[in-house]
């Protein structure tokens, strides 16, 4: 696949669509670990431990939703094996712990206040189980884990996304478990079929790191054999090592542009999702109280994921109570106030466009000043470079200018700049490379009537859905 109309083409499906405009929500690590005060079991954990006595699913989701969060993912079994629900594959489950009297479900109850808050439930299955017997026997486990997934996605509701990492190791049989990967999946479409396969899926990519990395340029169009790199067991994590989670490849960092992409066969829509934890650790720790994130530091994140075409999961550990601690609900506040106040209002409302060029009346400018309809700006086919002038009507600070692409359609442009008019001289303050579903610019405060996007460099014929100025 060479041809430039081709690589400009490829799109992405409905879910993926609707999972892009997700943009923000959380991963919630919750388990025995949180009362062993563990990052991975062993699997040899009594249910006995577990007992979070104030267990409230409610507050949960409502300090997603004031944090801004979309949704909630839910870690329903680790690495150790213990599951949230009562599966009937296994006795080691909140079955058999003293929280509830054993007759609690996590999970129903997760599921529940989510779609109570109107924020969307999704589920972490481990394929890796360090307690199960069966563990390493590959075809016997394979039905065991694809028993558990089938009662994860018939008795919960609706399922917005299912996430699986690539962890493996070694049976007690000393045998390395083969997941059936394909069978995973094929339960998966025809359970819930508008369900993400995240990660170790076809249909999110892992940004590469847990650490919070973001890429300068983003493609959601790449490579078809990265479909496969999570999966394959020689570069799965197998030990609780910190160090896995600060691990940033840079050999990683472009793996969408016209030179990476020259020659490949084949090209995928697999758009990326940036996780990492409010905390150090990914499970709750009573030392780690005090050893946040600050705003700042996801603030940079948020851009560099959101503002950067891709989609952001923060891991939130709720605590022994089983209830997510006060400072992190706190900051978590905070943070959403912060997002709120800078978006709230678009400065653009009521300003005027110009375009060197667009392809009829259907696709006009100013279409480009309502993200809420399925207008959009774009050029004739063919030309890959043209500006667009917008007139604020009068002067106004800024400090943030949000673009959009349609992205259904495709992923096109590669480079711009953004440029502001003192003295009836254009000025650059901005420039970047790819925009796909989203990126926010940020920079210093500009005061200016007039700005100008210059697209350099696009695949085909560039398009705009969206412009906002805050």
């Amino acid at each position: 696949m060479n041809a430039i109309k081709e690589i400009a083409e490829v799109r992405p499906s409905s879910n993926q669509l609707a999972w892009q405009q997700m943009e923000f929500y959380a991963f919630i690590h919750f388990s025995v670990n949180t009362f062993t005060d563990k990052e991975w079991g062993t699997g040899a954990e009594s249910p006995a431990n577990f007992n979070p006595t104030e267990f409230n699913a409610d507050q949960w989701v409502e300090v997603c939703k004031l944090a801004g969060m979309s949704g909630l993912i839910l870690t329903c079994k680790h690495h150790d094996g213990f599951c949230l629900w009562p599966s009937l594959y296994t006795e080691h489950s909140v079955k058999n712990s003293p929280w509830r009297d054993g007759k609690g479900d996590i999970v129903r109850e997760v599921s529940e206040a989510c779609k109570k808050g109107k924020i969307k439930f999704g589920i972490y299955l481990s394929p890796w189980d360090r307690h199960e017997k069966t563990y390493g026997d590959s075809n016997v486990y394979n039905e065991y884990f694809k028993r558990q997934l089938s009662e994860l996605l018939s008795n919960y509701g609706d399922i917005f996304a299912v996430w699986f990492d690539g962890a493996c190791g070694e049976g007690p049989n000393g045998k390395v478990q083969v997941y059936d990967w394909e069978g995973y999946y094929e339960i998966i479409r025809r359970l819930q079929p508008k369900a993400m396969i995240s990660v170790c899926g076809p249909d999110v990519r892992w940004c590469g790191n847990e650490a919070g990395h973001c890429r300068k340029s983003e493609w959601s169009v790449v490579p078809a054999e990265l479909l496969n790199v999570e999966k394959i067991q020689d570069e799965s994590q197998k030990i609780d090592d910190r160090e896995f989670s600060k691990r940033i490849s840079s050999s990683d960092d472009d793996l969408g542009s016209r030179e990476v992409i020259k020659g490949c066969e084949k090209l995928v829509w697999y758009p990326t999702e940036v996780n990492t934890s409010i905390r150090p650790g990914w499970f709750y720790h009573a030392a780690e109280d005090n050893h946040l994130k600050r705003i700042d530091e996801l603030l940079k994140i948020y851009y560099g994921s959101v503002g950067g075409n891709a989609n952001f999961l923060l891991n939130i550990p709720p605590d022994r109570r089983g209830l997510i601690h006060e400072n992190d609900a706190a900051l978590l506040k905070r943070f959403g106030n912060t997002i709120e106040k800078i978006f709230q209002t678009n400065l653009s409302k009521g300003a005027a466009a110009a375009a060197s060029e667009v392809m009829d009346k259907e696709h006009d400018v100013n279409n480009i000043f309502n993200k809420d309809t399925d207008k959009y700006w774009c050029t004739k086919e063919g030309t890959e470079e043209a500006v667009i002038e917008i007139d604020l009507k009068e002067i106004k600070c800024f400090d943030r200018i949000s673009l959009m692409e349609y992205i259904n359609i495709g992923q096109r442009i590669e480079a711009f700049r953004l440029e502001y008019m003192e003295d009836d001289t254009w000025k650059q303050f901005y420039e970047g490379t790819t925009i796909g579903y989203k990126r926010i610019c940020c920079f210093g405060k500009i005061n200016a009537q007039h700005i100008r996007l210059n697209i350099i460099s696009s695949r085909w014929y560039p398009t705009i859905s969206y412009i906002g100025v805050y």
